[in-house]
């Protein structure tokens, strides 16, 4: 049986959170998105990743950022009325 591998196309960044530098890894699709979600609230890639953080609880941050992006896409848009 073929395909990608499991841990293809994971990516390591480094962001400031809460005054401290951290790093965190994600699958480039997943970067991709986060970005996408960003723009679209008006925040930057570090904000939001600052908000993630301060909602995660004790689950693990590369985690709760894989969660809320899955949730991100998942919901409808906002309709404009």
């Amino acid at each position: 049986m073929t395909g990608p591998s499991v841990g293809a196309g994971v990516t390591k960044r480094s962001v400031m959170i809460a005054g401290h530098r951290t790093s965190i890894s994600l699958e480039e699709p997943f970067w991709a998105a986060l970005r996408e979600v960003a723009a679209a609230r008006g925040q930057s890639v570090q904000a939001l990743v600052g908000a993630i953080d301060a909602g995660r609880g004790g689950q693990n941050l590369s985690s709760a950022i894989r969660v809320f992006v899955l949730d991100a896409v998942r919901r409808p848009p906002l309709q404009q009325t």
